[in-house]
């Protein structure tokens, strides 16, 4: 009994304990924060207003989280007996040379900051960086993370490189080239009937004839938009393109080879 008394009244003990609960308490609080946040993201029905709010409440669970690490790293320092107001107040110079070191991360969070604000992109947008396409996972105070479509790897970006970050639509523009040989009106009738074949497929939203774009050298170029989930871009693409050739094949049409022509003087 003497013992469990000396344990108890042993103040390295009782600064253990209360850290704990100290910790214990914060990660409570959070789990109940998380779980109201995460019912209330559920609730939206609209697509836009959905992905808008996943991207704020992520956020803000991540600054709640934050807060909460920091407030319990706080109390626990003063419960060891550490000053923290003294320490705070003593750090004017050392938090400049801080600041300079974590400019960085600053603009991270500032940029996380403007791409809620502003509705740059949010959680489940498509979006382009550098070489990588892919669909946003999650935005949070410093990074922003996608999957690529390619190859399936998790891409994380600084939130300051949003610059450099591209919307992707769900446009697809396809170039169709054909000899100055074929008359507008077959190439015409053949363009309609690609565009039919292409409406009819699951992934299509539509599909629509655009007209003629260019009277290049060996070719009079047609162009066709189709329209699609950005998620199903590349495959969409794909199938467009083996419509285009098996469809001018059905009418004796083909995509010229490039000429080249070669004159000889004597």
């Amino acid at each position: 009994m003497e013992l469990l008394q000396d344990i108890i009244g042993n103040v390295w003990f009782q600064r253990i304990f209360w850290s704990i609960v100290v910790a214990l308490v914060s990660l409570i609080i959070y789990r109940a924060i998380a779980k109201f946040l995460d019912s209330r993201e559920k609730k939206n029905t609209k697509i836009m207003s959905q992905k808008k709010n996943k991207t704020l409440i992520r956020m803000f669970k991540s600054i709640v989280g934050a807060g909460l690490a920091i407030m319990a790293a706080l109390t626990i320092l003063q419960i060891f007996g550490i000053d923290v107001t003294s320490m705070l107040a003593g750090v004017g110079i050392a938090g400049i040379v801080v600041g300079f070191a974590l400019q960085d991360a600053l603009k991270d969070i500032i940029r996380g900051f403007e791409i809620v604000s502003d509705n740059y992109y949010g959680i489940g947008d498509v979006i382009k960086y550098g070489s990588n396409v892919g669909q946003v996972l999650s935005v949070t105070l410093r990074t922003t993370k996608l999957q690529d479509i390619n190859t399936m790897n998790i891409v994380s970006i600084a939130n300051r490189n949003i610059d450099q970050v591209e919307i992707v639509s769900g446009y697809i523009y396809i170039p169709i080239p054909l000899s100055y040989d074929v008359s507008v009106e077959d190439a015409e009738v053949a363009m309609h009937d690609i565009v039919k074949h292409l409406g009819r497929k699951e992934e299509v939203t539509s599909a629509k004839y655009q007209g003629v774009t260019a009277m290049a050298e060996s070719s009079l170029n047609y162009q066709i938009v189709v329209t699609c989930d950005p998620m199903n871009q590349l495959q969409v693409r794909r199938d467009a393109l083996r419509t285009v050739v098996t469809t001018l094949e059905s009418h004796n049409m083909h995509i010229p080879y490039q000429q080249l022509d070669i004159h000889t003087g004597k």
